[in-house]
């Protein structure tokens, strides 16, 4: 099955030699985003909760790139560089997926690229193209 990647016009810019998703078979895997506003290619200012919601805006912008939706996402990784912030990205990543409840991890890391309290990365499923 091969890899491709996937044009994805509403993503941030990258910061490196990689792709915001790939389709690989019926599989659509992200690249973590974190907070960054796509028009400035900046983080945004207001905390881990301001923080939290560009990066569930940004994970839904390049799903709908890849014609899916937050509601084909079947597995999350959620990186804090606080775990005491786990309360407040949990209650904006759940409202953002609403009554949808894919498999997910939390992992509390030293840091994140460019001074990002939070980064997540998703695994949808969305046959055919």
């Amino acid at each position: 099955m091969p890899v491709e990647s996937v044009p994805t016009p509403s993503a941030p810019p990258v910061a490196g030699p990689y792709s915001p998703a790939v389709r690989a078979g019926d599989w659509l895997v992200l690249a973590g985003q974190v907070g960054l506003d796509p028009a400035t290619g900046r983080l945004v200012e207001g905390g881990v909760e301001a923080e939290a919601r560009q990066v569930m805006a940004n994970i839904a912008a390049v799903l709908a790139d890849c014609g899916a939706t937050v509601a084909d996402v079947a597995k999350a990784t959620i990186f804090v560089t606080d775990i005491g912030d786990f309360g407040t990205v949990n209650a904006v990543y759940g409202e953002a997926l609403g009554d949808h409840r894919p498999a997910r991890s939390t992992v509390q890391v030293a840091a994140l690229p460019g001074g990002a309290a939070v980064e997540i990365e998703v695994w949808a499923h969305h046959p055919g193209r």
